[in-house]
């Protein structure tokens, strides 16, 4: 699919857009096996955030495109890497990782707002994750989105998804504004979703998901990537996800068996 040049300014611009049919329904039933093979099996890396009477109702799980063929099947073949090419306008695309949320009927737990980039091992600007659900979702139960954070100076002390702040050890981070109890200060978007939909959004772009009080489940593949400026960050305190296996120094290139370039 070749962008237009709006779209790509929207993103560019705002830090998020909206990308309408770019997921193909064969690419979207592979995901959709990946998800179910993913939690029959899950890695170490699950987390339950709610459950009622024994029943998981918003948990996650990452990191396992490697050993699910489908989900590597999508980042290599699919030709996702030359859509989030466009929008950073990157040559070079690597892999970042992959994370599945899953929000049943009935959720009442609110994803906390939060900045995705300071959980991660990343600098840089070119980056991009794709929101890709796999259900319908009205606006009211859609993630939502504050246009132009991306080009705030802040940076944001990472939440944990349960609602307790990380320790404070990397002195660039601060607590994040209130915002869900002041929303009209904001300029904050959302959309009706639909299987086949994507939402491009930057990892410094704040964000924040209400429970889930649709009819049907909420399943979100989101595929990460990093692109030309990117580089390795080494931080003092705790990273999501933590990488242990990457020996890469701060500065370095992403470049690496664990970020592995799709498209140069």
């Amino acid at each position: 699919m070749i962008l237009n040049k709006e779209k790509i300014d929207d993103y560019l611009n705002n830090g998020v857009t909206i990308l309408r049919n770019v997921i193909t329904e064969e690419w979207l039933k592979k995901i959709e096996i990946g998800i179910e093979k993913n939690f029959k099996n899950p890695s170490i890396y699950k987390c339950v955030y709610e459950k009622t009477n024994n029943k998981e109702l918003f948990y996650d799980d990452y990191c396992n495109w490697n050993r699910i063929f489908e989900y590597k099947d999508f980042f290599f073949n699919s030709g996702i890497s030359k859509i989030v090419a466009q929008l950073m306008k990157s040559k070079k695309v690597n892999i970042f990782h992959e994370h599945v949320l899953i929000k049943e009927s009935g959720s009442i737990k609110k994803t906390p707002w939060h900045q995705d980039q300071s959980y991660y091992c990343v600098d840089g600007a070119d980056n991009c994750s794709l929101w890709i659900p796999l259900d319908y979702i009205s606006k009211s139960n859609c993630p939502e989105f504050i246009i132009k954070s991306h080009k705030w100076k802040d940076k944001f002390l990472p939440t944990k998804f349960y609602g307790k702040d990380y320790e404070l050890k990397d002195k660039e981070f601060i607590k994040i504004p209130d915002i869900e109890n002041n929303k009209q200060d904001y300029q904050i978007i959302s959309w009706d979703v639909a299987p086949g939909d994507a939402i491009a959004f930057n990892f410094a772009t704040v964000h924040g998901a209400p429970g889930n009080s649709g009819k049907t489940r909420r399943r979100a593949f989101s595929a990460r990537f990093t692109g030309d400026d990117a580089t390795f960050a080494v931080r003092r305190g705790e990273i999501s996800p933590p990488f242990p296996e990457v020996k890469l120094k701060h500065g370095d290139k992403m470049d690496c068996d664990t970020f592995p370039v799709i498209l140069i």
